[in-house]
């Protein structure tokens, strides 16, 4: 299953305020990357994904954020 959720940014006020949503969400990645993935190469990989994202919204300019989440049917393996 697929979800997804698009924000148009055409404002500064929007330009800022996606700017301070990935800040937040690399933020919480290089936490929790911290705690359980430490040091590994896919924790490293998913940090840089989201390092870039962040930085490309730290110029305000008009574009469009969207958010897809896929879920798949295989549970967590224990």
């Amino acid at each position: 299953m697929s979800y997804e959720a698009s924000f148009e940014i055409d404002s500064k006020t929007d330009s800022y305020a996606a700017r301070r949503m990935l800040a937040q969400v690399y933020d919480t990645i290089r936490e929790e990357s911290r705690s359980v993935r430490e040091e590994t190469d896919d924790a490293d990989e998913l940090l840089e994904e989201f390092r870039t994202l962040r930085d490309a919204a730290k110029r305000p300019t008009p574009g469009r954020l969207t958010i897809i989440y896929e879920q798949y049917d295989d549970d967590f393996a224990d």
